[in-house]
């Protein structure tokens, strides 16, 4: 392309400089032309729907208005999205899709500290940190040299639940360590579960085997209370639930059943509700690390998420296949 695509930004303004610092604002000013000073929050606005007359590239976020069939109408020359997030799936409907848009995403950006969580999460979970810093901090001494039995990485079997994104990063995080890793995912077949260096099972054999259950599923109506109150009884004691995709993955009440007994433990940083309501014991249990839904990008880590974006807008100017394109067909079982 000899010319520069005009391209339209989308999302809440707060989220641009943190998205897009200088150097990578830079970059993406000379792939694309656009206004900086003009961020579309409403597609029905006179200006916004002018701008998006004109655009074919929209570079959105959080915060972006949908793409609704009404706006599509009133952008003739649209032919792609980079969307610096997540899920696509609320923002471009049908219309967009049979159009032929080409549409990218950061999900995989985000999916990476999403998965420095979960294997920090295990690693911390099998040496008993959560449970060894409760009893030093009510008893504020320890004996020197005292081996604790119960606690330790070494031979330990870790359950993934889904093969996707965040999953298959967990899945290339462990490998380095001496576990045996198990995964479930109605989508991978025995080969490709060898492949990610994991045996393939069903889920209550995940479940009844695995030290660490960790849930990387996508928040779907076959997916709701995947982890319900019987998977949780499967669970031998001691059995670690580590949740870093949706609440509602997880049957809150069955697991903090189980909690309050003190059978299981685990580290939660989704919840349904979201939040908890004040009055949850989950805050207060020593069996439990709850954390508020951080897992994904923060801070530093939103830059991440506007390079994958930036190096998405080189390729497309240059005529290259995308590296991060959405997959319309496979859309509809992801997160």
């Amino acid at each position: 392309m000899s010319e520069r695509p005009r391209a339209l930004l989308a999302m809440s303004p707060e989220f641009l400089p943190q998205l897009f610092p200088e150097p990578l604002m830079q970059r993406l000013a000379a792939a694309l032309d656009f206004d900086p000073e003009f961020i579309a929050r409403d597609f029905s606005d006179p200006a916004a729907k002018a701008a998006l007359n004109e655009a074919e590239v929209v570079i959105s976020s959080w915060g972006v208005p949908m793409l609704t069939d009404e706006a599509l109408a009133g952008a003739p020359k649209l032919k792609a999205v980079l969307h610096a997030a997540g899920t696509v799936k609320w923002m471009i409907g049908k219309a967009g899709w049979e159009r032929g848009l080409v549409v990218s995403s950061s999900s995989g950006a985000n999916a990476l500290p999403v998965a420095e969580y979960t294997l920090a999460s295990i690693l911390l979970a099998g040496k008993g940190i959560f449970q060894l810093r409760e009893d030093f901090r009510k008893e504020r001494t320890f004996t020197l040299g005292y081996i604790h039995p119960e606690v330790g990485n070494f031979g330990r079997t870790i359950g993934i639940v889904s093969a996707s994104k965040i999953g298959r990063r967990v899945l290339e995080l462990l490998r380095p360590f001496d576990f045996t890793v198990l995964l479930h995912d109605p989508y991978v077949d025995e080969a490709e579960a060898a492949a990610l260096g994991a045996e393939l099972v069903g889920i209550d054999e995940l479940v009844a085997r695995a030290d660490v259950v960790s849930v990387h599923a996508p928040d779907l109506p076959e997916t709701e209370h995947l982890i319900n109150a019987e998977r949780l009884a499967l669970m031998r004691n001691g059995t670690v639930v580590v949740n870093t995709s949706r609440g509602r993955l997880v049957d809150t009440d069955a697991l903090t059943d189980e909690l309050l007994n003190g059978r299981l433990s685990a580290v939660i940083d989704v919840t349904h509700p979201e939040p908890l309501p004040a009055h949850s014991p989950l805050y207060d249990l020593p069996n439990v690390f709850l954390t508020p839904h951080v897992a994904g990008s923060h801070g530093n880590e939103l830059s991440r998420m506007g390079l994958f974006m930036v190096e998405e807008a080189e390729r497309y100017v240059a005529g290259e296949p995308l590296l991060h394109r959405v997959d319309p067909e496979t859309l509809g079982r992801q997160a």
